[in-house]
């Protein structure tokens, strides 16, 4: 009965141990998707260049590319991520790897003018070296009625 018990505590510590270590990540990978939209909105390509990894994509409702040309996307300020509200966020991780969805409203400029839409934007990240690296960003227009499931 003793060791039943000793084990029962033993599965539980290790179970809640697991959950914080997730929660740990989860709000980690939050604040990193938080510093990308400022950094974006700063039009910090060093910082940015650090984060993206060299293979990651890119899908805009204009086409896709890859972290150069975001890059330099960026920095000319042919798109520039004004600001970035992010209305709701959900993170699942997997071993090293860790996908956010957020619902935002994206304030860019493009083409000369202000925008506003409405964006589910999906985050892929992995950690490589002890470092996360953002291997997909991809922009989805939704209504503004859109909720995530967490």
């Amino acid at each position: 009965m003793k060791t039943n018990i000793i084990g029962l505590f033993v599965i539980l510590l290790c179970a809640q141990w697991s959950f914080a270590q997730n929660t740990a990540t989860e709000k980690e990978i939050i604040q990193l998707s938080k510093d990308k939209w400022q950094w974006m909105a700063d039009k910090n390509v060093d910082k940015l260049a650090e984060l993206f990894h060299n293979d990651s994509r890119f899908i805009h409702m204009s086409g896709t590319w890859g972290k150069t040309r975001e890059l330099e996307i960026i920095k000319s300020g042919s798109i520039w991520y004004k600001q970035a509200d992010v209305h709701d966020v959900v993170v699942k991780t997997f071993d090293n790897t860790a996908i956010v969805w957020n619902r935002i409203t994206l304030v860019a400029h493009v083409r000369g003018n202000d925008v506003s839409n409405e964006f589910t934007v999906t985050e892929v990240y992995q950690k490589r070296d002890n470092n996360w690296k953002l291997l997909d960003l991809t922009f989805s227009s939704v209504r503004d009625t859109h909720t995530l499931e967490h």
